[in-house]
């Protein structure tokens, strides 16, 4: 089992094919794990609404899927002060770690505020970004608070040396802004960084966020229709397309 070790984390990843590299961000929330790729998050016996990039892109791509910190196979302390830039921060010495300085990004869910994040802290790193259901805050604080609150009974029955003090910070941190959480209106508006959204439309995933990254963005492209098996092949086949024209010479 490939697990990349930090000071403070322990980061499990697959790396599929080869070619341009790909780093993906699962969906799941704060328990992103890359199976959630490949199988319905509510109910594990049924396919997922979206494609498994790590065999659909695997073709062109070297793809990386990665179960994020404190979900999956990975673990890492959970601090007062951590948030997104954490998160970040093991995305990054991830690919250092594999030897790639450059890549593209794709992110499902909270995969998508992941994604800008690194738009905004390594623009020289990221050569294009795919936003699938990105998460947003729309009339839906009550998601955000369970999904820390369900965190936080995870966390402490793991760690006893944590408090609820310390995950109701890290919470905050995550999800205590608007928007994406993790950058602003006029990042997006000014973000240089080619985009690709799959917008998203229900509760965790306000349609409202992923218009107002459409009008924002000055560099995106946008498929409506992309869940279920009527779109899969016309999804794979954008996404390639998109990816392959924003690939480094």
């Amino acid at each position: 089992m490939p697990v990349f070790k930090r000071d403070d984390a322990e980061i499990y990843y697959e790396v599929h094919g080869k070619g341009f590299p790909l780093l993906l961000f699962a969906p799941g929330g704060l328990r992103s794990q890359l199976s959630y790729w490949r199988v319905g998050i509510a109910d594990p016996s049924k396919p997922p609404a979206w494609m498994d990039p790590m065999t659909a892109l695997a073709d062109r791509f070297t793809v990386v899927g990665m179960d994020q910190r404190n979900a999956g196979a990975s673990h890492g302390r959970v601090r007062a002060t951590d948030g997104w830039h954490t998160y970040a921060s093991d995305h990054l010495a991830l690919m250092d770690h594999l030897g790639f300085k450059k890549f593209h990004v794709m992110g499902g869910c909270i995969g998508g505020t992941y994604c800008l994040t690194l738009c905004k802290m390594a623009p020289d790193r990221v050569a294009s970004a795919v936003l699938q259901n990105p998460i947003g805050m729309h009339e839906n604080r009550d998601t955000w608070e369970a999904a820390v609150n369900g965190f936080q009974e995870k966390m402490l029955a793991e760690d006893p040396s944590l408090t609820p003090e310390i995950i109701q910070s890290f919470g905050r941190n995550m999800f205590g802004g608007d928007f994406v959480f993790s950058v602003d209106r006029d990042f997006v508006r000014n973000c240089k960084t080619p985009l690709y959204l799959q917008p998203g439309t229900d509760k965790p995933h306000p349609a409202q966020t992923s218009a107002e990254i459409a009008a924002l963005a000055p560099n995106i492209e946008v498929q409506t229709d992309w869940r279920g098996p009527e779109h899969l092949d016309e999804s794979i086949k954008r996404v390639k397309a998109f990816l392959l024209r924003n690939t480094p010479a």
